[in-house]
């Protein structure tokens, strides 16, 4: 299975997704905002920020498994 990479994150920016994290946990509902490029090959961070929220939060891209998208249409009913 492939790891969680830049170019898989930079698919899902401006998207909401659940974050699920290599240590079990998970980031539910969280819109991914951007991805910060450090120096050397692992000092990746991702930027998100949950829904109505503007206050952002990184987290390092190699504690993250994958990103699973939420279809919000399904969370607002109309």
């Amino acid at each position: 299975m492939e790891s969680f990479s830049a170019n898989s994150a930079r698919s899902y920016i401006g998207r909401n997704v659940n974050l699920h994290l290599k240590d079990g946990a998970v980031i539910i509902n969280v819109q991914l905002t951007k991805l910060h490029k450090g120096a050397g090959k692992n000092n990746n961070l991702i930027e998100y920020s949950p829904p109505g929220n503007r206050k952002a939060t990184k987290v390092p891209l190699r504690n993250i498994a994958w990103a699973e998208m939420l279809n919000i249409n399904l969370m607002n009913p109309a």
